[in-house]
């Protein structure tokens, strides 16, 4: 049998079709294999933080404490004012104010003057002495009586210092009484009138409403006569304004239902007791306060 020649063509494509065989086998072995995204660890790029993002890590503040102090511990002297007056309504005694800024004369402050009322942390301010003001009063005598002589006005005044009611856990537990008998004419408003007005006849027992010391009694405040103040402790005082006479001096300890005053119309269009209820300073309704009669 004749064996026909093959054909230069069928030659070159049977090597052209090996050679792409040869060439697919080595792409397939050699081939890196496609990488895996590890959804489980990929993270974004990190921004920069922000104050935002700062305010959002930062603890959130401890709220205030029940019955925290929130005054403020210092008082711009204002045109008009007095240490008296200062006192009154930062809830303090003048003469720890006088003391806290080392003032010789309460009546010499001048306005624009910055006044601690707060008691110093940690500080010992060096203690000068005060002047005392001008006190009006009466002393008791032995029994308890009325004197019969009123003190010399004007007369230089140096009570004793008597030590200060020991201070309570809770400040707020004061037990109330009320400071007079009479009925009630005025009720408490905190723009208008920020005590009740308490009338009667003049000569009328006036009572501390609780324990406390006595912090002022003069009539050093425009407005409110003869007037005593009893601090009865860091947080509460009690102000007992308009009086005809007043029975107690200052730095004096007194007790719930003690006889201070008599009823008066000092400083006021008729006899009333004019009462105040002020906590850190702050005037409150002292009916809210005070037992059901």
């Amino acid at each position: 049998m004749t064996k026909l020649p093959r054909h230069p063509a069928s030659r070159l494509f049977g090597w052209t079709a090996l050679a792409c065989a040869l060439a697919l086998t080595g792409c397939a072995s050699t081939r890196a294999p496609a990488p895996v995204e590890d959804r489980a660890t990929a993270r974004p790029p990190a921004r920069p933080a922000t104050p935002a993002d700062a305010a959002k890590a930062a603890p959130a503040p401890a709220p205030a404490a029940s019955g925290a102090d929130t005054r403020p511990a210092t008082y711009t002297v204002k045109p008009g004012d007095t240490l008296m007056r200062i006192a009154l309504e930062s809830g303090q005694a003048w003469r720890d104010i006088a003391r806290w800024n080392g003032i010789e004369n309460p009546n010499l402050i001048e306005v624009g003057q910055v006044l601690r009322v707060l008691p110093p942390t940690g500080e010992v301010l060096a203690t000068k002495p005060v002047t005392t003001p001008k006190i009006e009063a009466k002393p008791l005598d032995a029994a308890g009586a009325k004197p019969s002589t009123p003190a010399a006005s004007g007369a230089a005044a140096t009570p004793a210092s008597a030590p200060a009611v020991p201070a309570k856990d809770n400040d707020d537990d004061v037990q109330w009484a009320w400071p007079a008998a009479g009925p009630v004419a005025a009720a408490f408003d905190e723009n208008r009138n920020k005590g009740l007005a308490i009338t009667g006849k003049a000569g009328d027992p006036v009572y501390a409403a609780a324990d406390g010391r006595v912090v002022y009694a003069g009539s050093g405040l425009r407005g409110y006569g003869n007037l005593v103040i009893v601090k009865h402790n860091a947080t509460y005082l009690t102000a007992y304004a308009h009086n005809q006479t007043l029975l107690v001096k200052e730095d004096q300890v007194v007790r719930k239902g003690q006889k201070i005053a008599e009823m008066g119309s000092s400083d006021a269009e008729r006899v009333q007791l004019h009462f105040e209820v002020r906590r850190q300073g702050k005037p409150i309704d002292p009916a809210k306060l005070l037992p059901a009669r």
